[in-house]
């Protein structure tokens, strides 16, 4: 039997397309890498089958930890309903599900405790991985949900209601660069035959600099930092895409000043395999998550230049806490077993070095409200 760290045959292949890409074109940059790694559509991490969510994938996501998350999440679009003079259609547009496990927890919370919210639900998955739909359909069939839930590639137009993302957007693949000298330079990918090598290059687009110069800053000199272009490109299609609502975006990251600061020397780019977290991208290729923390400064400023309001910008801890996570351990009947059980998942939820550190943004159109989940948080 293999080791767990041996290669298996899909990424060979794939490492064998990379390394063909890198010959012909004498390197590719590394957000190139990583898009190729994660989403080539044969053989890429997030595009083949497997495990990859929860306690027997690589990585663990807040609506594998307990259904907590997914009725939390409920209350707070049920009350963006409401703020919103509850129509007879409130749209929930979820980009990038997983397994489908916070649409089913949040649509059956609905059905239970507001089934008058519930009957204004039309729920779509956007989706681009043909084996991530296969296993989100399975999930909403198991939870006899799929007449309510609707898959799309891309995003409707006029959307009204809540445009939801879970730990996408520090999954896109991201530019990687080097203050070198007093210059700023782009890693690139290239390689001896054999192995993939790193070079560091002039910057591959001038998006790049310009990006710096609407932050006013730039990463220490030797530091290594993630540029993440495809995050605001991603925020302006769905400020595109919203009449009327909100975005809400959960993910891990910070704000422009704290994630470029001077000590952060080696940026925040991680692997994931079987939760055991790497700082090589190169290893397990095809096999492992990779991420990075997303700069919030930038993404606020995408939605305000698409005309968005910011309403919060807090941690997952914050927001669950609003939104009276700790009333749900007095909603357990039965044993004592039960109890603790869920007990261990709030914490899980809301722990500041784990899963609480999470931010979330919330952003609207059109609607003057203050969230319960944001009553504490600020611009």
């Amino acid at each position: 039997m293999p080791s767990e760290f041996e290669p298996t045959s899909e990424n060979v292949a794939l490492k064998e397309v990379i390394i063909e890409r890198i010959q012909r074109e004498g390197g590719i940059t590394f957000r190139d890498f990583m898009e190729m790694v994660l989403y080539d559509p044969r053989l890429g991490y997030y595009c083949s089958s497997g495990e990859k969510i929860g306690r027997a994938g690589d990585y663990l996501t807040s609506p594998e930890v307990s259904h907590i998350f997914g009725g939390l999440l409920g209350r707070q679009l049920q009350g963006m309903w409401e703020t919103m003079g509850n129509p007879a259609r409130f749209q929930v547009v979820e980009v990038g599900a997983g397994n489908g496990t916070l649409c089913v927890d949040l649509l059956i919370w609905a059905k239970r405790t507001r089934p008058d919210f519930f009957a204004a639900v039309d729920y779509t998955i956007i989706e681009l991985s043909t084996a991530l739909a296969a296993r989100q359909k399975d999930t909403i069939e198991a939870g006899a949900l799929s007449d309510v839930v609707d898959w799309a590639e891309t995003l409707p137009d006029a959307i009204e209601g809540c445009i939801v993302s879970n730990e996408l957007l520090d999954a896109m693949p991201v530019h990687r660069v080097v203050m070198h000298e007093g210059r700023l330079l782009e890693i690139f990918v290239t390689c001896d035959g054999v192995d993939l090598k790193e070079e560091l290059r002039d910057p591959s687009t001038p998006e790049i600099a310009a990006y710096f110069g609407e932050l006013g800053l730039l990463p220490g000199d030797g530091c290594r930092a993630e540029v993440n272009l495809d995050a605001s490109r991603w925020m302006h299609k769905a400020t595109a895409a919203l009449r009327r609502g909100f975005i809400l975006t959960f993910d891990y990251g910070y704000e422009a000043a704290e994630l470029y600061a001077p000590w952060r020397a080696d940026g925040t780019l991680l692997c994931f395999y079987r939760h055991n977290p790497s700082a090589n991208p190169y290893v397990r290729i095809g096999r492992q998550d990779m991420t990075s923390h997303l700069d919030f400064t930038s993404l606020r400023r995408a939605g305000t230049e698409a005309g968005m309001r910011t309403l919060g910008l807090l941690s997952q801890s914050e927001f669950l806490t609003n939104l009276g996570i700790a009333e749900t351990l007095s909603e357990i009947e039965g044993d004592l077993e039960n109890y603790h059980a869920r007990r261990r998942a709030v914490v899980e939820l809301i722990d500041p070095a784990a899963l609480g550190r999470i931010k979330v943004l919330a952003q609207t159109r059109g609607i003057d409200a203050l969230l319960q989940g944001f009553a504490t948080g600020k611009d």
